[in-house]
């Protein structure tokens, strides 16, 4: 009799519930009884198989397979028959070949029931011949129902993707279970301690009662991804690469960028040697192929904890040699990689050669190398050397195509850190030159001066100073800067700083030598020749300016004027400091604009302080707060300028400053009475003779009697000149310092010139006289009309 009737049954067969339970069962029979049903009996409660066609409730006939399992009561009594049934001709046998496809498949699979908390593991997966994380990746074993305990996750694994991250597998299968979603979870990590790092990656699934619908389990599939996560292991080194490998212009720093890479992700140990003429920026000559190689240690690095690398055989620095057998050796002299270790002779004999080296080997196991030539550009730089110890697995082909690819990289980064460590030796043996080597013997001002290079990745740039001496003790003191970097900056700035010398011996004033230094400019930055100048920056701005200051010692009076260049800072004898308020003209080749002086009367003592931006812009590019700090570091001064010049440099600028500095500090002196000696003269020749008198006496008060007689012809000569050609008032005034000079001003502007006088003219050899009994002559114009000055040496007794 029929008990119970599925929604399945219904959908089968047509039947409704309520017309067929009651019924007996063999009543749904088509035919006669299954032969092999016949000893089914409730005494028995067995299990039984087989096909029976069934009548549809519409008359057809239906071909099933039925099921029949026995229901027990509480006492463990059959009470009946639970009857399932499937169509098609699906046999026993077929059910059983699912089994077996599930129990002999070589991908590790299992099977999670969330009723009982039991595994079912097929052979593959229980670690078989397969080295696999069982149950994958957890210890567990589902033998006789037994449930599974989780262990804490192993730290080398790591699920993929959202869904189980940082979560354990077994916390994936509850989440599996829980969520009824798949997830993936890899596992990896060494299967031996000296093995190879293995790779596994393991699918979750939910699997479903087919009649309801319900998660009754999780399905699990194990698939070895150890080469998949080694390829994308090696991309991701070579994607790194590009970004960690030649950041800067340094030969050594693109070096240990590759060392540190490179270990432990690819070796235990690796080594860069490079040859010599890299480090200094030169070509290498190659050399004979059978032939031992010396090489310099400039990079190494090791697994080995604490920072040290207690496997180097050669500190760096150190030069090794090589001999042609070894494996640096023949890589060099075959520019091809090459793959040894204990296993080939050469290493062997290498190893044994090398007291150090041998000791080394044996203490840290080492067994495996790559030795891979440094070339760019078909040239060959240096070598890198891969290592491997105990406890790695020794170097395969792949290795060595990843260790080929990445010393490619560096190559390229060490031949660009030489070319560019050539330019820049290029450009700074040019700028060099073009700066002043010893500044000239004067005495208006103590000075001591400094000038620093940008720091490695910037080309040398256009900054100058210079120190000219003037007529009448005076002096100038120069700053510039040409914006930009590189071989036509520094040519420009030589220019500049020629132009400015040529200008200064003409004995302009400040405002009118920066009116004909920026004609200079436009004529260079407006050259067809469509060759650039240097005077440009790449936006076209002009990028020159300078400051140009006169120091009268006698007066102490400082003209200075700036063409768009900072204002320099003064610190004066009572401690004051403060920045010199200037009234800035345009930069150099703008044209058009007048430029301004601004004289201040200094104490003798005071101490200038001459720039550049690079000085108080290195640390930020706040103006006002570099402006501060040297005013701050220039306020305690050492009697020493040398030491002041580098306190001020220390306290405003870091290790490698980002652009070019040039530092000019200027203490003034002062020339006083007893060396200077003036006097008014009328325009009466008659006054002539009481100037050479005046002149005598005061040559003998300073006991310079030998100077007398030349002193009176030069005087004689140019007080004359100024009564015959020029304008009231006239002034005679003498300073004795290390020269001895005679000066004599009056109001007009107008030149003499030397000339040479034919044999019938009455004039003109005056001035040649003078010429040729003095050191130095010249002229200068003033505010008030001109001065013609004439220097001699002082008598040596």
């Amino acid at each position: 009799m029929l008990t119970g009737w599925s929604e399945g049954a219904r959908r089968l067969l047509g039947h409704r519930a309520g017309e067929i339970v009651g019924r007996a069962a063999a009543g749904l029979l088509a035919g006669p009884e299954p032969p092999d049903a016949a000893g089914l009996s409730l005494a028995g409660s067995q299990e039984w198989s087989g096909t029976a066609a069934l009548r549809h409730r519409d008359g057809h006939l239906v071909e099933l397979t039925l099921h029949a399992h026995p229901s027990l009561g509480g006492d463990g009594t059959p009470q009946g028959f639970v009857v399932t049934a499937t169509t098609g001709r699906e046999s026993e046998h077929d059910l059983r070949m699912v089994e077996w496809a599930f129990a002999q498949s070589s991908i590790p699979l299992s099977t999670y029931a969330t009723a009982s908390g039991s595994w079912q593991l097929n052979a593959a997966a229980e670690g078989g011949e397969q080295e696999v994380p069982t149950a994958a990746g957890e210890e567990t074993r589902a033998t006789d129902g037994r449930q599974v305990a989780e262990d804490n996750p192993s730290p080398d694994s790591a699920p993929l993707g959202d869904a189980c991250a940082d979560k354990g597998f077994l916390e994936c299968v509850r989440l599996v279970a829980e969520e009824a979603r798949s997830m993936r979870y890899e596992r990896f990590g060494r299967a031996q301690p000296s093995a190879r790092q293995r790779a596994w990656i393991i699918e979750l699934w939910p699997v479903r009662d087919p009649a309801t619908g319900e998660v009754v389990g999780v399905g699990t599939a194990t698939f070895d991804s150890s080469e998949q996560r080694s390829a994308r292991q090696r991309l991701a080194l070579l994607k790194e690469a590009g970004t960690r490998i030649g950041t800067t212009l340094n030969v050594t720093r693109t070096a240990e960028e590759l060392a540190d890479l490179v270990v432990p992700r690819l070796a235990d140990f690796v080594s860069v040697d490079l040859l010599d003429s890299v480090l200094l920026g030169e070509e290498p000559v190659p050399g004979p192929v059978d032939a031992a190689v010396v090489l310099r240690r400039v990079a190494h690095q090791s697994v080995t904890a604490g920072g040290d690398t207690p496997e180097a055989a050669v500190d760096l620095g150190e030069v090794d040699t090589y001999p042609p057998y070894s494996p640096p050796a023949r890589s060099l002299s075959s520019g091809q990689s090459v793959l040894s270790g204990i296993d080939d002779p050469d290493f062997v004999r290498w190893v044994t050669e090398h007291r150090m080296r041998s000791t080394r080997v044996r203490e840290f196991g080492l067994h495996s190398l790559m030795a891979t030539p440094l070339r760019a550009r078909g040239i060959t730089l240096g070598v890198a050397v891969f290592v491997r110890g105990e406890g790695s697995e020794p170097f395969e082909q792949d290795d060595l195509l990843l260790a080929e690819e990445l010393a490619g990289r560096a190559a390229v980064g060490v031949d660009n850190a030489r070319r560019y460590t050539r330019e820049r030796t290029n450009a700074l043996t040019l700028q060099r030159s073009l700066l002043p080597r010893d500044l000239p013997r004067q005495a208006a001002v103590e000075v001591a001066y400094r000038y620093l290079p940008a720091g490695t990745g910037v080309g040398v740039g256009g900054d100058w100073f210079d120190v000219i001496p003037l007529s009448g003790t005076r002096v100038a003191l120069v700053v510039g800067d040409v914006v930009g970097h590189g071989i036509h900056a520094s040519a420009t700035m030589g220019q500049l700083r020629t132009a400015v010398r040529t200008l200064a011996d003409v004995d302009l004033p400040p405002d009118e030598l920066l009116t004909h230094l920026d004609d200079l400019v436009i004529h260079l930055t407006s050259d067809d020749s469509g060759v650039e100048t240097g005077l440009r920056d790449t936006t076209g701005e002009i990028g020159a300016t300078c400051l140009y200051a006169v120091y009268d010692p006698v007066s102490r009076v400082c003209t200075l004027a700036s063409a768009g260049h900072l204002p320099p800072a003064v610190l004066l004898p009572d401690g004051a400091v403060s920045v010199i308020q200037l009234t800035p003209g345009p930069l150099l080749g703008v044209g058009g604009l007048p430029f301004e002086s601004t004289e201040l009367e200094l104490p003798e003592g005071s101490l200038l302080a001459f720039y550049t931006d690079g000085l108080i812009e290195a640390r930020d590019r706040d103006v006002s707060l570099g402006l501060d700090r040297l005013c701050d570091a220039l306020a305690h001064p050492v009697p020493s300028l040398e030491v002041t010049c580098d306190a001020i440099l220390k306290a405003l600028l870091p290790d490698s400053p980002p652009d070019d500095v040039a530092l000019l500090l200027a203490r003034t002196r002062a020339l006083h009475a007893d060396q200077v000696a003036a006097w008014a003269l009328p325009a009466d020749p008659a006054i002539v003779a009481d100037a050479r008198a005046q002149t005598s006496r005061q040559l003998a008060a300073w006991g310079l009697e030998d100077a007398a007689f030349v002193t009176e012809l030069v005087v004689s000569e140019l007080v004359t000149n100024a009564i015959r050609y020029g304008d009231v008032p006239i002034g005679l005034r003498l300073i004795r310092d290390r020269t001895l000079i005679c000066e004599v001003s009056d109001a007009s502007s107008t030149a003499p010139h030397l000339r040479r006088a034919r044999t019938y003219d009455e004039g003109g050899r005056g001035l040649h006289m003078v010429a040729q009994l003095t050191q130095g002559w010249g002229t200068r114009q003033t505010t008030t009309g001109k001065t013609i000055w004439a220097e001699q040496p002082l008598p040596a007794s």
